[in-house]
């Protein structure tokens, strides 16, 4: 990537590690890498324009009926596509229907934009991970082929080891804390070739192991408060994200008065 290169106009498309889940804002609304990305863009480049089509819980098929054509029709400098976890978290998961879907997307969004970039989303440590984990790779390996074969950049965030320590995730241990989305947005900032500010993939400062009984209750809690309405989300065929909108629909002008929604 060219060293500083100027960027006008920036789409974000998927679910909800996109939309910003679990960065918490004072008001109830999510903020995410996504978000702080533009905001540093926008602090760069006047008349910097973003959108955020990303909607929480959307599966491959879904991102691509619903965002991929208004994506390309943006013609973005920058489009961010990352999409297909939650497909192979269903407990029945065709990856060959996954594979297609997610190359019918990158076809269309590559020749509509100055760049296009892919990730391999992180994944927390832990035994949900081991059990998803073989499809989780299946489906990077999909990223980094269709990346080699369409010119798109890959951000690697799956192979960095600092994104799979717990503390950089929320009670719900699906979605990134703050400081995980900060990372992310470091490290795509640094995959366009603009100055690095900071190393993303330092590790975080040692701390002494929870004890036995503090990881149990921790345990329960999760089970309680997210296991358990995931798994009825799944028997009932229901998401997160029914009726919801994008965030940020339209690719409009990013005022800077927005940093203070992102700082």
């Amino acid at each position: 990537m060219e060293m500083n290169a100027t960027y006008n106009s920036f789409v974000a498309v998927g679910d909800s590690f996109t939309e910003g889940m679990s960065d918490l804002l004072p008001d109830g609304s999510y903020r995410g890498w996504a978000d702080l990305l533009a905001a540093r863009l926008a602090a760069r480049t006047p008349g910097f324009r973003y959108a955020n089509l990303a909607v929480r819980g959307k599966l491959i098929g879904q991102i691509v009926e619903e965002q991929v054509d208004l994506a390309a029709a943006m013609k973005a400098d920058v489009v961010t596509l990352v999409g297909g976890l939650n497909d192979t978290l269903r407990p029945s998961c065709d990856m060959g229907r996954v594979r297609g879907l997610l190359e019918e997307a990158v076809e269309r969004l590559a020749p509509s934009c100055g760049q296009l970039v892919l990730m391999r989303s992180p994944g927390r440590d832990g035994p949900v991970m081991e059990r998803f984990r073989p499809r989780m790779e299946q489906l990077f390996a999909y990223v980094d082929e269709l990346a080699a074969r369409h010119g798109a950049l890959v951000v690697d965030l799956y192979g960095a080891e600092v994104m799979g320590d717990p503390r950089l995730w929320d009670l719900d241990r699906l979605h990134l804390t703050g400081e995980g989305h900060r990372r992310v947005a470091e490290a795509v900032w640094q995959a366009l070739g603009l100055d690095a500010e900071e190393d993303w993939r330092a590790p975080l400062p040692p701390t002494a192991p929870l004890a036995w009984r503090a990881r149990r209750i921790g345990d329960l809690r999760f089970a309680r408060q997210h296991l358990g309405p995931w798994v009825a989300r799944r028997l009932t065929g229901r998401s997160s994200g029914d009726g919801r909108p994008p965030k940020r629909p339209e690719l409009l002008p990013y005022l800077l008065d927005d940093e203070s929604s992102v700082s």
